[in-house]
């Protein structure tokens, strides 16, 4: 029995963790209380931030958000810059640009996917206002998105955009180690706006659908794409929830022969994934897709997927800049 199978069920074992969960949330809501009440110190930057996070732990979607809200305010007249942790990433040394010579393990797969995907600078550090001042320095950017910054209060925000996955929500509602909860339901209300990923919105929060695009080959040098009902198929994700990508393949018309979940942020080697991976096509996500390049064969495919939101939560966002460009910061 695994944590995770104790978070989105009813079970009374999960008490067992309640001394430790007690520890978790005293620490983390001094924490917060101490940059609130600025008795540690926040970075200000001199441009508007958003910040994309979530209150659980795992795959909600704020990637898909994050590109979605870069085109977004790009076409609205903003010159938009992305900071990350940078999750995975083996960089020698931070605040580190990523640009097209840099490969996933150094700056991270969430990073490399988003720098790829939008065309648009984007820096990882473990302290975020240190990728923040790299972008400013620049000259480039006039608006800062913070990709999984929601618990990272010492960088101040102007807008904050919660995503939640429509079909797992808050799981047992319970924080950590007993569920998932990184903070209370309460957080909720002091967010911005509540996108909910796929299942039934509820009252005030916006929808957001994935839609994805045809495959198209892992290996940039290659061009084409892999149709439906041409065989089975063999599909991995190692991503925050895989269930979700496999059952859009299926949705999709795919016959999947093997489905493999790897944990999120998963580094590949081409010999453990031809160990596995060798007898029919293999799709997997845009995600691991970026680190696989290197070394792709001719029959590995990537699903991109494109976030799809309602005009409504862009007026939000665009008008909340417009009445107040630098924000009051939360």
């Amino acid at each position: 029995m695994t944590l995770h199978s104790l978070w989105y069920r009813r079970n009374p074992w999960v008490w067992l963790l309640y001394p430790l969960t007690w520890i978790f949330w005293s620490i983390s809501q001094l924490r917060r209380a101490l940059y609130l009440h600025d008795l540690l110190p926040r970075y200000r930057p001199e441009v508007p931030v958003i910040v994309v996070g979530n209150i659980s732990v795992g795959g909600n979607g704020k990637t898909p958000l994050v590109i979605w809200l870069v085109q977004m305010l790009r076409d609205a007249g903003y010159k938009p810059g992305v900071v990350s942790r940078g999750y995975g990433g083996k960089g020698a040394s931070y605040p580190l640009l990523v640009t097209a010579d840099i490969a996933a393990s150094v700056c991270g797969d969430e990073p490399k996917l988003i720098a790829e995907r939008c065309q648009c600078p984007v820096a990882v550090a473990p302290k975020r206002a240190d990728a923040v001042k790299a972008l400013l320095a620049s000259g480039e950017v006039t608006i800062i998105v913070c990709d999984d910054g929601l618990q990272h209060y010492a960088l101040a925000r102007d807008i904050e955009l919660v995503v939640v996955d429509g079909d797992r929500r808050y799981g047992n509602g319970h924080l950590l180690p007993m569920g998932p909860l990184r903070e209370g339901l309460w957080r909720l209300g002091h967010a911005d706006a509540i996108i909910c990923n796929g299942g039934l919105p509820a009252v005030g929060e916006y929808p957001m659908q994935l839609k994805a695009e045809a495959p198209r080959p892992v290996n940039p040098a290659l061009q084409g794409t892999l149709a439906v009902g041409e065989g089975e198929v063999d599909a991995l994700a190692g991503i925050g929830h895989p269930p979700r990508f496999f059952k859009t393949l299926q949705q999709a018309g795919f016959r999947l022969q093997q489905t493999v979940a790897f944990a999120d942020h998963q580094e590949f080697s081409a010999e453990s994934l031809l160990a596995q991976f060798a007898e029919r096509p293999l799709l997997m996500t845009e995600k691991d897709a970026v680190k696989c390049r290197s070394f792709a064969r001719d029959s590995w495919w990537y699903l991109p997927v494109s976030a799809s939101l309602p005009r409504s939560l862009r007026d939000l966002i665009i008008n909340k800049l417009k009445d107040n460009p630098y924000g009051v910061r939360s």
